[in-house]
């Protein structure tokens, strides 16, 4: 199952990261050594024509030819392979970083230990809580309750950034896994929390499948009756 395999994002995420920046690197060197080469060339080039028009004013030659195609061709093949070198760097270091940062902010992270798995939404809160709603009206789930925590601190004149937590699930998937672990009561019905952070961010939180079947002991053929979660939270930030 995917929830079993979720402890192992994280270490692949970062792998890969530390692969690309090493083919990254790779290149780079490639391209140093290549600029290099051609520097030296372009030296030896000009110290042969340098030579050779000293030759001619030592003879008394006043008169120098223009520069040749080559000479120029010589001259700007540097400069060319060194801008195309900048551009890619840039580029790259551009998609590399936004790439981590979407991995990081989509990525099913585990926040130490803890089995909560955050998402991150692009919509806001009630945006992304209308689709949750509707989510849950296609698959046929049952919508037991919807907390606004920041509307209730409203109430009592406090402030709170916008959270809301939707209590769902289904008798017939919920039922037989509280028979195999009774424990498990105190987590179900299933919840995700919606809600936005300090920098205006909102995020799509829930309790991992995988840290619910650890805690409690449900049965590897029922894991699929919590692991549901994980498909509506994803369908809640598309």
């Amino acid at each position: 199952m995917e929830a079993s395999r979720f402890g192992l994002f994280l270490p692949q995420a970062q792998a890969t990261r530390r692969a690309t920046a090493a083919r990254l690197y790779g290149l780079s060197l490639w391209f140093g050594i290549a600029l290099i080469a051609v520097g030296v060339l372009v030296n030896v080039f000009a110290d042969g024509t340098t030579s050779a028009w000293s030759g001619e004013l030592d003879r008394g030659r006043t008169e120098h030819p223009r520069p040749s195609t080559e000479v120029v061709a010589i001259a700007f093949y540097p400069a060319l392979v060194g801008r195309a070198m900048a551009i890619y760097l840039v580029s790259a270091r551009r998609f590399t970083g936004s790439q981590f940062e979407n991995s990081t902010e989509t990525s099913m992270a585990l926040n130490k230990g803890e089995g909560i798995i955050n998402l991150a939404s692009n919509q806001s809160v009630d945006q992304t809580v209308e689709k949750l709603k509707q989510v849950l009206r296609a698959k046929g789930v049952n919508l037991f309750a919807l907390v606004d925590h920041s509307g209730e601190a409203e109430k009592v004149g406090m402030k709170m950034r916008p959270t809301k937590l939707l209590i769902f699930g289904s008798p017939r998937g919920g039922t037989p896994v509280m028979l195999a672990a009774p424990g498990i009561a105190i987590d179900l019905p299933l919840k995700i929390l919606i809600w936005e952070d300090s920098q205006g961010r909102v995020w799509v939180s829930y309790n991992s499948p995988a840290y619910l079947q650890e805690r409690h002991g449900v049965p590897q053929e029922l894991l699929q009756n919590i692991a549901v979660v994980e498909t509506l939270a994803a369908k809640a930030v598309e």
